[in-house]
C-alpha cells in the first residue's frame, strides 16, 4: 500500500514571492529526509489557494513527521492568512 498526501492552504497574496521560495525550501528538505519529491499547484481563479502533492509514500507515519519537522523548522505558517491553517488531506491506494 502507498499513500499521497495532499496539503492545501491560503497564503497572505502580498508574500507569494517569499512563500514560493520557502515551499521550494520545504520541498528540498522533504526531498531529502524521504526521498519524496512534491509538487506545487494554485487553484485556479483563486490563486491564493496552493496545494502541496506527495505521491506514492510507502511510509506515510514517517513522512507526516519529516514533513511537519521541516514545516516547523522553516516556519512555512508565516506565510499564510493570518488564522488559517494547512489542511492535510492523506489517501491511500
Amino acid at each position: 500500500m502507498a499513500f499521497s498526501f495532499y496539503i492545501y492552504y491560503r497564503i497572505n497574496p502580498s508574500r507569494a514571492a517569499e512563500c514560493e521560495l520557502r515551499v521550494q525550501e520545504l520541498f528540498d528538505a522533504v526531498r531529502k529526509a524521504t526521498g519524496v519529491s512534491g509538487q506545487l499547484m494554485r487553484k485556479r481563479g483563486e490563486s491564493n489557494l496552493w496545494m502541496e502533492i506527495y505521491l506514492n509514500i510507502p511510509d506515510d507515519a514517517k513522512f507526516d513527521w519529516e514533513l511537519a519537522e521541516a514545516v516547523g523548522r522553516l516556519n512555512v505558517q508565516e506565510f499564510l492568512m493570518p488564522g488559517t491553517p494547512r489542511h492535510v488531506e492523506v489517501f491511500e491506494h
